[in-house]
């Protein structure tokens, strides 16, 4: 009798592990949901500068020191290599890297992460926000 409730306290934790670690697992994104969240989320937050379709030619551009980049030749600046973490890094804007001079973007990493609330869910916010743009930086390339 021992051994078998010992074995169903042992099923029992065995299976609340495996339902924990199940929950905790972001559901697998739908093909082109990320692509169409991250198409509204630069809508909303780069076109102003960038332009609806990313090639720098935003309404505000005109009234920039450095004009905005050509988001859509990302790739073909760089040999046909997409830099996912060093375009991360250059929206989230929090990481200064002095070579590459003065910044008129917006720090997003910091605007996003106060929508959140700040803190570790702020952070949830900025990683989401950062990979739905990179999603969609990606689609549009040339």
């Amino acid at each position: 009798m021992q051994w078998c409730s010992l074995g169903a306290v042992v099923l029992g934790w065995t299976l609340l592990g495996v339902a924990l670690a199940t929950a905790q697992q972001p559901p697998a994104p739908i093909p082109g949901e990320t692509v169409s969240a991250g198409r509204q989320y630069f809508v909303r937050y780069c076109s102003a500068c960038h332009g609806v379709a990313g090639r720098g030619d935003g309404p505000t551009a005109a009234a920039l020191r450095t004009p905005p980049a050509d988001l859509t030749r990302i790739a073909q600046r760089r040999g046909g290599h997409f830099p996912m973490a060093e375009i991360a890094a250059y929206i989230d804007g929090r990481t200064i890297v002095p070579a590459h001079g003065s910044r008129e973007m917006p720090i997003w990493g910091e605007r996003f992460g106060e929508m959140g609330g700040g803190g570790s869910i702020g952070e949830e916010v900025v990683r989401g926000n950062l990979l739905v743009l990179i999603e969609y930086l990606q689609s549009i390339q040339q």
